[in-house]
C-alpha cells in the first residue's frame, strides 16, 4: 500500500445538486448482457459494469445543520452461481451520540434475459432489514431478487449523514473487479478536509471546477468546488493469507476535516495537534483519570506482590494479578467502559478497563507505566499525518524497567508477561504519558512463534512405527496450543481431538508440561503408533517422512500481490526424527537433501535424511525471520513454497534384504 497526502489548496469548496455525469437507472445496453469476465477478469463471478457516487455537504433548513448527502448507484454483473454472495446487500450505518446515519429513496432491480425478453424485478421494500451491529453501527440488508447465471443487478440509495468530520470515503477497488467507478466530492469552500489516496491503483481521470453560490447559510452565498475522480478497469483486490485489513491497501480516496471558516470570518481548527489530544487524554474521565487511580490498588499492593523486590518481579506479579481478576467482556476500545474500580469489583470489563487498571496498578508500585493506543490488524492503519483519535481501538500498557520496556496486554489470560497477541502487531502505536508529550512506538513482537518436534521411534517388522513424539512450543505457536487446550476444556479432550485429527496416526499415551506456567516451553509428549507398511511382502515400502505439518497448499496463488505478506511475527518449525529399522529392511532411496534461502537473511528451509548405524536421521527447518516482506518479495516467497511442496512428495524407499 502506498500512502500519500493530496494537497487540496482549497479557497473554494462546491456543492452541486446536477448529478449528470450518472448512468440512467436500469437502462442496459447491448454491451452489458454481452459482457463477459474474460474482458477483465477470467477468474470474476461477478464485475462492476459502471458505479457512481456523488457527496455534498447541505444544509437542513429545518435544524439550521449542515449535513453529509451522499448518493450512490451500481450495476453488477452476475457471470454465475458463485457470485450470486454479491447480491446480497450489507450498507452500514453510523450511530452517533444523538443521531445516525439514514438510507433514503433506496430502490433495487434485478434484470434477466427470459426466452430473449428483458424481466426486470424489483425489490420488495418488505425485504429490507434493519439490523444493529454494535452501540456504534447499524446494517441495512437485503437480497436481490430472482437470482440467476447472467443476472445483472442494479440498486441506488441515498445516505443522510448528520456528521460531517469524515467526509465519505469512496472506494474505487473492491473483492470484485470494476469496468468504470466514479466519484465526485462537492465540498463548500468554507470546509477544508485533509485528503489522501491509498492503495496500489492509479486514477484514470480526475477534474476540478468550480461553482458560483453553490451554497447558502444565513444569507451567505458559499462558493464551491467539484472534484471528480475516474478509475477504470479496476482489478479486484484478493485477500491472501497473511494480510491486515483490507481496507488498509484498498484504492480509495478518504477525507478528514481540517478546519473551516465560521461567518464571521474566523477560522476553527479541528484536526488537532498531538499536544491537544495529549490533554484530552489524560484529562478525559474514561482514560487519563483511570490512569491516575493508583488509590485502588494502595491496600492491595502488599497482597499482589507478595515477596517480589525487584522492579521486574512486581511488574509481573501485577500483571499476573490483573490477567486473573479482570477478565475481558468481549468489548474492545482505548476508554474504561464504567471504570477501574468497578471492573476490579466485578472481575470484568473491556480492553479499556483491563489494561488502564493495569497501568494504574504498575503506578501504584512506582513503576514508569505508561498506556499505547494502537489499531488493531483488523482495523487497519492509522494516520501518521495527523492525529485521529477515532483511527484507535485498543490500548495496552507499557512499563519501562532499566533500560528496557515491555508491552502487555493482560485481557488475554494465555499471555506469557511481554508478549502482544498477534492482532495488536500493526505498524505504530502512540505512547500516552501522563507527564511527558507521546510519541510513536513501534509495535514489534517480542518472541517468534516456535515449535521443535523430536520424534524417536522404531520401524517394527509388522509395518508400524512405534515411538515418543516430543513438541516444544514457545512464544505464539505456545499461544496457540494454550487457547486450543483450554477451548477444549481439558488436556484429554485436547488430546482426544488431536487424535481425531490425525487419522494415520494413534496416540496411546500423552503428557502436557506447563499448560499454565505461561513464561516456560509448554512441552507435549506423546506415545505414537502408525501404520507404515501396507504390504508386507512386498519388496519394496514406501514412507512419506514430512507427516508433521506437511505442507499441501502454496498459501500464495496470485500471478502479484500488491500488498505485503505480514505475518505478524517471525517463525521457526524443526522437526528431528531417529528411527531405527528392522534387520531385514534398508533404505534403497531417499529425498533429496534440501536447501533453499530468501534473499537477505529473509529465511530459509532444510531438509536431510541420512543413516547412522541401524537407524536413519530425518532434520527439517522451516524458518521465516522476517515479521514482513514486501510486494517485490512476494513472486520469491511463491516459488519458496512450491518447491517446498514439491520436495515434500518425496518418500523414503524401503526394501526387504531377507
Amino acid at each position: 500500500m502506498k500512502l500519500f497526502s493530496i494537497a487540496l489548496l482549497l479557497s473554494f469548496f462546491s456543492i452541486s445538486h446536477s448529478y449528470a455525469q450518472d448512468f440512467e437507472y436500469a437502462r442496459i445496453t447491448g454491451s452489458d448482457i454481452e459482457l463477459k469476465n474474460t474482458q477483465l477478469d477470467s477468474n470474476a463471478n461477478a464485475m462492476v459494469i459502471r458505479e457512481f457516487g456523488t457527496t455534498a455537504v447541505q444544509l437542513d433548513n429545518a435544524t439550521g445543520k449542515t449535513y453529509i448527502d451522499f448518493e450512490y448507484h451500481v450495476r453488477i454483473k452476475i457471470f454465475n452461481k458463485e457470485g450470486f454472495n454479491h447480491g446480497n446487500i450489507v450498507i452500514p450505518l453510523r450511530i452517533y451520540r444523538d443521531d445516525e446515519d439514514e438510507i433514503k429513496e433506496l430502490k433495487a432491480t434485478t434484470i434477466n434475459i427470459v426466452n430473449g425478453q428483458l424481466v426486470k424485478t424489483e425489490l420488495d421494500k418488505k425485504q429490507v432489514f434493519n439490523e444493529k451491529k454494535n452501540k456504534y453501527v447499524s446494517l441495512t440488508k437485503f437480497t436481490m431478487p430472482n437470482l440467476m447465471d447472467g443476472s445483472i443487478i442494479e440498486y441506488s440509495y441515498r445516505l443522510h449523514s448528520p456528521y460531517i468530520f469524515n467526509f465519505k470515503t469512496w472506494e474505487f477497488q473492491s473483492d470484485i473487479p470494476k469496468l468504470h467507478s466514479e466519484y465526485i466530492a462537492n465540498i463548500p469552500a468554507i470546509y477544508n478536509y485533509n485528503v489522501s489516496l491509498r492503495g496500489a491503483q492509479k486514477l484514470t481521470k480526475q477534474n476540478a471546477e468550480i461553482k458560483k453560490e453553490c451554497l447558502m447559510i444565513a444569507g451567505n452565498k458559499i462558493d464551491c468546488s467539484k472534484m471528480t475522480y475516474i478509475m477504470k478497469d479496476v482489478p479486484a483486490l484478493i485477500e491472501e493469507d497473511y494480510m491486515t485489513a483490507p481496507s488498509n491497501f484498498r484504492s480509495a480516496i478518504y477525507y478528514e476535516l481540517s478546519d473551516y471558516v465560521m461567518l464571521n470570518g474566523g477560522k476553527k481548527s479541528i484536526t488537532k495537534t498531538w499536544k491537544d489530544v495529549d490533554y484530552e487524554l489524560n484529562s478525559d474521565k474514561s482514560f487519563g483519570t483511570q490512569m491516575k487511580r493508583k488509590d485502588v490498588f494502595k491496600e492491595l499492593m502488599p497482597q499482589i506482590l507478595g515477596k517480589a523486590s525487584d522492579d521486574l518481579s512486581k511488574a509481573k506479579a501485577i500483571y499476573n494479578y490483573i490477567r486473573k481478576n479482570i477478565k475481558m467482556n468481549g468489548f474492545i476500545g482505548i476508554y474504561s467502559e464504567n471504570n477501574i474500580k468497578t471492573a476490579l469489583e466485578k472481575h470484568s470489563g473491556n480492553t479499556g478497563d483491563i489494561n488502564l487498571a493495569l497501568i494504574a496498578a504498575l503506578s501504584a508500585a512506582d513503576l514508569d507505566a505508561e498506556a499505547v493506543i494502537l489499531s488493531t490488524r483488523a482495523n487497519g492503519v492509522v494516520n501518521n499525518l495527523y492525529p485521529v483519535i477515532s483511527d484507535f481501538n485498543y490500548v495496552v500498557a507499557k512499563v519501562n524497567i532499566g533500560d528496557k520496556s515491555y508491552l502487555l496486554d493482560a485481557t488475554e489470560p494465555l499471555l506469557p508477561f511481554g508478549l502482544l497477541p498477534l492482532h495488536c502487531i500493526n505498524g505504530n502505536g502512540r505512547v500516552i504519558n501522563l507527564k511527558k508529550p507521546s510519541y510513536w512506538y513501534d509495535l514489534k513482537a517480542s518472541q517468534k512463534e516456535s515449535t521443535k518436534y523430536v520424534l524417536n521411534a522404531e520401524l517394527t517388522a509388522d509395518g508400524k512405527l512405534k515411538g515418543k513424539l516430543t513438541t516444544y512450543s514457545l512464544g505464539y505457536a505456545a499461544l496457540k496450543k494454550r487457547q486450543r487446550i483450554v477451548a477444549a476444556n481439558s488436556v484429554d479432550e485436547y488430546v482426544e481431538k488431536l487424535d481425531e485429527q490425525m487419522p494415520g496416526i494413534s496416540i496411546l499415551k500423552h503428557s502436557i508440561e506447563n499448560v499454565d506456567s505461561l513464561d516456560n516451553t509448554l512441552v507435549e509428549d506423546y506415545e505414537i503408533e502408525m501404520k507404515v507398511f501396507d504390504n508386507l511382502n512386498a519388496d519394496q515400502s514406501y514412507f512419506n517422512p514430512f507427516f508433521i505439518n506437511r505442507i499441501t497448499k502454496n498459501p500464495f496463488n496470485l500471478n502479484e500481490r500488491t500488498y505485503p505478506v505480514d505475518m505478524g511475527a517471525a517463525s521457526e518449525e524443526r522437526i528431528t526424527m531417529i528411527i531405527k529399522l528392522p534387520a531385514n529392511i534398508s533404505v534403497i532411496d531417499k529425498p533429496k537433501d534440501m536447501s533453499m534461502a530468501l534473499t537477505e537473511n529473509g529465511g530459509k528451509y532444510l531438509a536431510s535424511t541420512s543413516m547412522q548405524d541401524d537407524s536413519f536421521v530425518f532434520n527439517e527447518m522451516l524458518q521465516f525471520n522476517k515479521p514482513i516482506y514486501e510486494s517485490e518479495d512476494y513472486l520469491s516467497l511463491k516459488e519458496f513454497y512450491s518447491r517446498i511442496i514439491q520436495s515434500q512428495k518425496t518418500d523414503i524407499v524401503f526394501k526387504k534384504t531377507k
